[in-house]
């Protein structure tokens, strides 16, 4: 089966360095000289140069591709490899700059009879997989708390498109609140208040909200875009409240206790690549895909994604 990684940028170095030490065979498709030299110099992999459009001249659509570009290219990426032909593709999270682009994408991968799967990495962290094991242990999740504080003071300097910028949340904070879902539910009743702006991201600043999920664990969020914070999540259950924070790692505070203790995982795999990326390629290569966000699952959570943000008026 033929492969394809599209783009040639620092993500996709992560993701060469697992397919090569999975002994997958593929080829590099990138876009700029410069980028493409450097994923050569880096990697020792030859890059075949001038963009997706120009590699479907001269060669036939692969069967298979991951799609590691900038969150503006994604869906038009995604779309022309559709069109081509492909019928398997990993998208880098989100998917799209918006939700419309999502809802293309997801249009043509059903009229094409593809599959076409998000790379929300935090899902397949060695934290991810222990906390969803020790809350089914513990019967099940109650409730959960979730933050996505951004930097802005960082983030409002950064040499980005400007449209990304704009949807920063879906861009960037949609990796934790998708986790939070992952782990917990999606949100069937809530409540979300949003107040603040900033000139990258005029929408809002400040978000909090609380509702219920459709696993009947009752949830609340929080972030303030404008002071400060990190992400994070707690999970609670009858025996343990469970914190990642920082994600990667987890700790846990049981009950009649007051102190955290940090949780033993298996996470050399996370230190050795990416955090999470060997284990998401593999499940992609394996055709395992049940841990993924699929498009579908990705425009429901957008419907939810785009009232915190403010994206909907």
């Amino acid at each position: 089966m033929s492969l394809w990684l599209v783009g040639s940028g620092a993500m996709s170095k992560d993701y060469a360095k697992v397919l090569d030490d999975l002994q997958i065979q593929y080829e590099v498709i990138g876009r700029g000289e410069t980028s493409s030299e450097k994923f050569e110099k880096e990697t020792g992999k030859s890059v075949i140069q001038g963009g997706l459009n120009h590699a479907l001249k001269l060669h036939k659509a692969p069967m298979q591709a991951i799609v590691a570009v900038g969150v503006e290219m994604l869906s038009g990426i995604a779309k022309e490899l559709l069109l081509a032909g492909t019928k398997y593709i990993l998208l880098e999270k989100p998917g799209g700059i918006s939700t419309a682009e999502i809802e293309e994408v997801n249009h043509l991968a059903n009229t094409q009879k593809a599959t076409v799967l998000l790379a929300y990495n935090r899902r397949f962290y060695a934290s991810t997989q222990a906390v969803r094991q020790l809350i089914f242990e513990d019967g099940g999740a109650t409730s959960c708390s979730f933050e996505f504080t951004e930097w802005s003071h960082i983030i409002g300097s950064l040499k980005k498109n400007e449209n990304v910028k704009k949807s920063w949340f879906l861009a960037n904070s949609s990796h934790v609140v998708d986790l939070a879902f992952f782990l917990c539910g999606s949100p069937k009743e809530w409540k979300g208040y949003k107040s603040g702006s900033l000139d990258w991201h005029q929408s809002a600043s400040r978000f909090c909200g609380s509702g219920i999920t459709d696993q009947g664990v009752l949830f609340n969020y929080h972030a303030d875009w404008e002071a400060p914070g990190r992400w994070g999540l707690e999970v609670l259950t009858k025996k343990n409240r469970y914190i990642l924070r920082p994600i990667e790692q987890l700790q846990k505070i049981s009950l009649g206790k007051i102190v955290s203790e940090a949780v033993s995982i298996d996470d050399q795999i996370d230190k050795d690549y990416k955090p999470g990326l060997y284990k998401q390629v593999k499940s992609f290569i394996d055709k395992n895909n049940k841990d993924f966000c699929t498009l579908e699952e990705q425009l429901v959570h957008c419907l939810v994604y785009d009232e915190i943000a403010g994206y909907r008026i």
